[in-house]
């Protein structure tokens, strides 16, 4: 039985999310990811104005005439949620933690694919994984993957993004719609990140929190790596730390877009305090007139 101030919380998500996806997000899901997906049906003789990629080249050899491979399209994909849960995630200097937006933002495209017929599934890790929910259809197993991304107590306080990439590729043989939701402050990922996006399709959702970046200057502080328990005084009056906190922090992002991009792999990048809306519609809208182009 869930507390009445957990329920609360799981409703008032619900409500504002599913108001946002029957107003503006449900539509642009389903014209960026339906489609995507195609099983072979049969073949049939040419006709003028087919695409000459589908021809079938060996049957038409054998019967002396052009014929095309036809197609139908999958109605029902699978999105799996590979979520990032640990120490790192308990943090924000604005209005909610990065955890909290994390949920929130898995609440939005959950709502979606459900309300196109499709299924979701969830991977929660931190330096192991922490919870796996296979994947099904329906809004109460909706409302149950957000508890979990809410309120599960994590084992573990690391980040390991290469193994909950190898978990994820063990599990989900099938190809699926991956958001890998996290930080991603973890030692290197790009092997297991290459072999996951030849095999599905993989967006990146990276949380971050306005105080990762930069530092106010407020005199002797203590910092504290959540993960680790590591803890360091710096001077945050010294100009020349707040410059050099701010620059190994853009480094960090840089990196991470530069191997994003060799990989051909699209990102959405998310901010505590701030609005999530105007990024997801852009990353729908860019990904609707890549598939245009196609």
């Amino acid at each position: 039985m869930l507390p009445k101030e957990i329920f609360k919380k799981i409703k008032k998500i619900e409500i504002s999310t599913r108001r946002l996806v029957n107003d503006m997000m449900a539509g642009e899901y389903h014209s960026i990811f339906k489609g995507r997906g195609m099983e072979f049906a049969e073949v049939r003789e040419y006709s003028v104005g087919d695409d000459i990629r589908t021809v079938d080249w060996n049957v038409s050899a054998r019967m002396g005439n052009p014929f095309v491979k036809v197609f139908d399209e999958e109605r029902e994909l699978t999105v799996i949620f590979v979520v990032d849960a640990s120490a790192s995630g308990r943090f924000g200097s604005a209005n909610q933690m990065k955890g909290e937006l994390a949920a929130e933002v898995c609440a939005v495209l959950a709502f979606s694919a459900i309300k196109n017929n499709d299924r979701v599934g969830l991977v929660i890790f931190t330096d192991r994984i922490e919870k796996f929910i296979p994947p099904k259809k329906g809004r109460k197993h909706v409302l149950r993957v957000i508890r979990e991304l809410l309120y599960l107590q994590p084992a573990g306080r690391g980040t390991d993004i290469a193994g909950a990439l190898n978990y994820l590729n063990r599990v989900f043989r099938r190809r699926s719609i991956v958001f890998v939701v996290s930080d991603f402050l973890a030692p290197t990922y790009e092997k297991e990140l290459r072999i996951a996006s030849k095999r599905h399709d993989i967006v990146a959702i990276s949380i971050t929190d306005p105080r990762e970046g930069e530092m106010p200057a407020a005199g002797l502080i203590c910092l504290e790596d959540p993960e680790s328990g590591e803890t360091l005084v710096v001077d945050s009056s010294d100009r020349r730390f707040r410059e050099f906190f701010r620059q190994e922090a853009e480094g960090e992002k840089r990196e991470r877009e530069q191997l994003l991009q060799r990989m051909g792999i699209d990102a959405i990048e998310l901010c505590t305090g701030e609005s999530y809306v105007a990024p997801l519609i852009g990353f729908f809208r860019k990904r609707l007139r890549a598939t245009a182009r196609l």
